[in-house]
């Protein structure tokens, strides 16, 4: 249920949601801050939207064949181009889903959110990847070799059991996949430690591994697209992780041999000046007689001097800067023609490689010193072809990752879920007695006392309890998630009942959980994965 659902009132019955993990009630709205070493905490998740540019999954969430739970429940918030996995899901096209688990503690209960959206992901006939970020760990986090062999066979058992189809994806620890690193030293020649402070906050005293580990990051997110062919990948995570995957877009665009952009003169424009400049061209060819007519740069710039545009656009850009700046190149190219284009630039290309692509652009063209104009190219097709020229002269030809956020699951004992306070959260080692047992002790948002609760309703959107239902224990039962928001609200639901079903489901969970690891034993034993490490380091805090 979203924050604006008034007390009492049941989910949709077509979309059970939940908004489980937002700020408490009782609790200080906190900054936004995405730190993927800190402690995992959001105070508002619609600040993402406008802070970070993250894009509402809702937006895109009807596009998805047979979506997953989380995304129906709303526990899955947010989005960065999604829809090309979507569409690609759809199509039955190639796509990819790759997520990584740095191996210092027991897998919990929060891991298991991202191991069923791999795996969700290589249901749906994608190309699945989990990976062990060891690299990390020690780095960042200073775990010895012998801990990190330990937690990484326990993630791995987990994610084994719980439905990864290892003949069918991929899992590799970082330190042992070369073509990983290589590829992290590529990226990372197009990188600089002015961005590292800005996004991540490192300073001087951020040791060089730990930056290194960044790289091999981004470099694991687009690894994906070097199995086969460059092809939509979506990285789930959570919000917290959101800097290395806007770093990681940024670098598959700089890496990239030619850079296409829609354009309609000799000079260049922006995307906002490019709005103005296209309503302009629009509105002016839809005037004049085509075959007779230009629309010349000057007409343009009188009728985009006295241009308003939609209220939509004046609010998402600086409209003022954009409409004087594009005034100036307008009225600066006077007479010559507009005329709408794409444009290849030649970013990082091989003389070959430019050479090849102007004989690849079949149509009409004109072809200038580091760049190539096509008139008769949609977008899409010119973005094809750079990729085919790139790929063909020993480019990567990558597309820009996607990605998707779950919210963080609220700590059992209320608050942050902590690995350092065991009664706030689930292990998925736990003994199954102790895993019903927290689940009994957990924290709820049911009122002072049972006639109160009846009266007035529990409060489900602030309670731990129902977000193990609507994050775990429901499973892709959505009726149950939705009787249990509604009883609760409704004060038909008392807490100690609720508490004691969640704890029977829990139990059986573990317990059934517990039995797959044992038979996924083999399973990984079979696989090329080592997990004896023979590296030294030097263990402790770096």
């Amino acid at each position: 249920m979203n924050e604006n659902t008034p007390e009492g009132e049941p989910p949709s019955a077509s979309a059970p949601r939940t908004d489980g993990g937002t700020e408490r009630a009782d609790e200080p709205a906190e900054d936004v801050a995405l730190d993927p070493w800190g402690s995992a905490s959001v105070g508002d998740y619609a600040d993402l939207f406008e802070e970070f540019g993250i894009e509402a999954f809702d937006e895109v969430g009807d596009d998805v064949p047979d979506p997953h739970y989380l995304m129906r429940r709303g526990v899955i918030f947010g989005h960065r181009e999604y829809d090309a996995v979507a569409e690609a899901m759809a199509n039955d096209e190639p796509f990819a889903a790759l997520s990584g688990f740095m191996p210092t503690g027991d897998p919990h209960i929060g891991h298991k959110l991202v191991f069923d959206e791999i795996i969700w992901h290589q249901e749906q006939g994608g190309d699945a990847f989990g990976l062990i970020a060891d690299l990390e760990a020690h780095s960042a986090r200073g775990m010895s070799w012998s801990e990190i062999d330990e937690h990484a066979r326990n993630y791995l058992l987990s994610l084994l059991a719980l439905g990864f189809d290892a003949e069918e994806g991929e899992i590799y620890r970082q330190s042992d996949n070369r073509t990983v690193q290589d590829l992290g030293f590529e990226l990372g020649s197009k990188a600089n430690f002015s961005e590292f402070e800005a996004i991540y906050g490192f300073d001087g005293e951020t040791n060089i591994s730990h930056m290194q580990s960044v790289i091999t990051q981004t470099a694991d997110i687009l690894y994906p697209q070097l199995v086969d062919e460059p092809k939509p990948t979506v990285i789930p995570v959570g919000p917290d992780q959101d800097p290395h995957v806007r770093l990681t877009r940024d670098l598959a665009t700089r890496v990239r041999y030619f850079k296409v952009t829609e354009a309609f003169a000799s000079f260049e424009l922006d995307d906002d000046e490019r709005r103005l400049v296209r309503a302009a061209y629009d509105a002016l060819a839809a005037d004049a007689d085509s075959s007779e007519t230009d629309v010349r740069c000057e007409d343009a710039a009188d009728w985009l001097a006295d241009y308003e545009p939609p209220e939509s656009d004046r609010e998402s850009v600086d409209l003022a800067a954009a409409k004087a700046s594009a005034l100036d190149k307008l009225e600066a190219g006077g007479k010559e023609p507009l005329r709408p284009r794409v444009r290849f630039f030649d970013r990082n290309a091989t003389d070959e490689a430019f050479e090849a692509l102007i004989e690849a652009v079949e149509s009409e063209k004109r072809v200038f010193e580091g760049h190539v104009d096509a008139f008769d190219l949609t977008r899409g097709e010119a973005e094809s072809v750079a990729r085919e020229v790139e790929i063909d002269h020993d480019g990567f030809g990558f597309r820009q990752p996607s990605s998707i956020y779950h919210r963080f699951m609220t700590g059992l004992t209320g608050g942050k879920m902590s690995s350092s306070i065991p009664a706030s959260h689930i292990s998925l080692l736990d003994d199954p007695e102790d895993g019903y047992d927290k689940v009994r002790s957990a924290t709820t948002g049911g009122r002072d006392t049972a006639d109160e609760q009846r009266e007035l309703g529990g409060e489900a959107d602030e309670c731990p309890v129902y977000e193990l239902y609507a994050y775990l224990l429901a499973g892709d039962d959505d009726e149950l998630t939705k009787t249990v928001y509604s009883e609760c609200v409704n004060g038909e639901r008392l807490c100690g009942g609720c508490k004691e079903q969640a704890a029977e489901l829990m139990r059986e969970f573990l317990e059934d959980h517990q039995e797959k690891r044992e038979e996924a034993e083999e399973l990984l034993d079979d696989l090329d994965i080592d997990l004896d490490s023979d590296r030294r380091g030097t263990g402790g805090e770096h």
